[in-house]
């Protein structure tokens, strides 16, 4: 009996050659999508956890029940002091690093 090799590939691997390399906009659409969806799954269990409806949570905020439903579901683009306001309604801690890459020239003087 012939066996099969297996053979293992790393994530990178499979996301390259699934959705293209690093850096092509296909990537960059995938991975800030699935940022997008991170956070609105981040935020829909805390809101679960706390006991709050979609209604409620909005009231704190001062948005609609549907603006809710959108952010945990990313439906569409929200603005980020609303992801904000959110995590302050919740009472969550948030930490944000921003780091760039000093080798990319932006093309502005120094």
């Amino acid at each position: 009996m012939k066996k099969n090799k297996m053979t293992l590939h790393t994530l990178e691997e499979i996301t390259d050659k699934h959705i293209g390399k690093s850096g092509t906009p296909k990537r960059e659409k995938f991975e800030f999508d699935l940022k997008m969806d991170l956070i609105g799954e981040m935020i829909k269990r805390t809101r679960v956890e706390k006991k709050l409806t979609q209604e409620q949570l909005g009231e704190l905020i001062g948005v609609k029940k549907a603006q809710i439903s959108k952010i945990e579901n990313n439906i569409k683009d929200v603005r980020f002091s609303t992801i904000l306001k959110v995590f302050d309604a919740m009472k969550a801690k948030v930490n944000l690093t921003v780091e760039f890459d000093k080798s990319i020239n932006l093309g502005v003087a120094q």
